[in-house]
């Protein structure tokens, strides 16, 4: 008999835990809806395959909530929900943590707060229990606090000086003028050093509530005992949020092409144009154009063009970015400072001969099978599946979204398709780009004496 140590036991659990596997196809078809005693719920695909739970949870919230004044309150909130919570300080809390394989992770979009949460099956109630402590009795202790502070500005420098991050941050402050979509989730270099535990706390409080909870579970747990453990992790949380209103928006374009200068060997651009809400009837019309025209594939128009058959850049491609109150077509690219003209050229051609002329038969059916098919293999573990769940959930897509998904796809037209190709890639565009500028990057670098 092999007996292993209690490191080798952890490694092993750490292992498993990483792989992360994901349902059976027949467990998968399967999604429950779970409502708590207490009337919290969560979607759950019960699955005893390997003994593995993983649990996906979001708040409605997000940076969209952070003080005017003070951008990067909920993420550095949510940096430091695990360090330290209840009667445990960080030291402790990490400690239970990996002395039982479990693991715990936050993050901020501009709309929600988002939790992550993996474990064995014999670790489960230690897990729920630390989520619990975590959003329902963070301790914001002053050595942590300090710490990932010190972090965030360190990350926030990095980024001042690195193409990507400065687009992106200009492209929505462009973008989104007055709006709160316009700052970036992890604030300023300004703001972070304003921010106090005692904002933390308020901004915890406003926003972690069971009206705007949505939560996942993919694994080995039932759903009786998934439904007591959610009262006993959300329950004692107030029943409604304090939010904010954010308004409406589109993205505004009437920038047109913002140039950023930075001395770096490569332009990094970003560019994009309204597109359709997730609820929009041709939503999925819009999907699959999208994947046509850049959505990541190898044969999409643009990496023909901008890569195959011109070498302009090592890699193009575009997405559908949906939130809670603007939709848009966003892409990105890098190449060098002076080919960036032409990129950009290259790429405002390409999207007008779309709009223009829309996808052909071939490209609409071959999309369609595409999209069809790597559906499940995009949901290639437990965590991602519940991840899945939470968004099917934000969306309102309904919890048989999985069944009838194909039926949408092979529903949309070549003359929807076309329709839709003129409305969103027909419209003007904003780049961003953020690099030499093409007259410094061409000019002869003087001679060294």
């Amino acid at each position: 008999m092999t007996i292993f140590s209690p490191f080798m036991r952890t490694l092993a659990l750490g292992a498993l835990l990483a792989f992360g596997l994901a349902p059976s196809a027949e467990a998968a078809a399967k999604i429950q809806r779970v409502i708590s005693p207490g009337g919290i719920e969560a979607w759950l695909v019960q699955d005893a395959t390997v003994p593995l739970v993983a649990m996906q949870f979001a708040f409605r919230g997000g940076s969209a909530q952070d003080p005017a004044d003070k951008p990067g309150v909920a993420q550095l909130m949510s940096d430091n929900l695990d360090e330290g919570a209840g009667d445990l300080d960080s030291k402790a809390y990490h400690e239970r943590l990996d002395r039982n394989a479990i693991q715990i992770s936050f993050s901020v979009t501009r709309d929600y707060i988002r939790g992550s949460l993996r474990m064995l099956k014999e670790s489960r109630d230690e897990a729920f229990d630390l989520v619990r402590l975590a959003v329902t009795s963070p301790r914001f202790d002053a050595e942590p606090l300090e710490r990932v502070r010190a972090q965030t500005i360190s990350i926030l420098r990095r980024e001042s000086v690195t193409p990507g991050p400065i687009a992106s941050n200009r492209f929505f402050a462009e973008g989104f003028p007055n709006h709160p979509y316009a700052h970036s989730p992890r604030g300023t270099l300004e703001s972070i050093p304003t921010i106090s535990a005692d904002d933390l706390r308020a901004y915890r409080q406003k926003t972690f509530a069971r009206d705007g909870l949505t939560v996942g579970v993919v694994g080995d747990i039932d759903a009786d005992t998934l439904g007591k453990l959610l009262d006993k992790t959300f329950g004692a949380l107030p029943a409604k949020g304090d939010l904010a209103l954010v308004p409406q928006v589109t993205l505004a374009t009437s920038a047109g092409k913002v140039a950023v200068p930075l001395d770096v060997p490569q332009t990094s651009i970003l560019f994009g144009t309204p597109a359709l809400k997730r609820d929009d009837p041709d939503f999925m019309a819009a999907y699959i154009v999208n994947h046509i025209m850049g959505g990541g594939s190898l044969s999409s128009r643009l990496y023909h063009e901008v890569r195959e058959k011109r070498g302009l850049a090592y890699s193009v491609s575009e997405s559908l970015w949906w939130m809670d109150k603007t939709s848009l077509m966003f892409g990105n690219t890098a190449t060098r400072a002076d080919k960036a003209n032409e990129t950009v050229e290259r790429i405002a051609a390409e999207l007008k001969r779309m709009a223009d002329e829309g996808p052909t038969q071939q490209e609409l059916d071959e999309a369609k099978s595409y999209l069809k098919g790597s559906q499940m293999l995009a949901l290639d573990s437990s965590t991602k599946f519940a991840g899945a769940l939470v968004q099917y959930q934000l969306d309102k897509l309904g919890i048989d979204y999985l069944d009838r998904r194909p039926a949408i796809i092979d529903a949309v037209t070549l003359d929807d398709a076309k329709r839709v190709a003129k409305k969103i890639w027909g419209q003007p565009l904003l780049t961003v780009s953020v690099g030499r500028p093409p007259a410094e990057a061409t000019a002869p670098k003087p001679m060294k004496n």
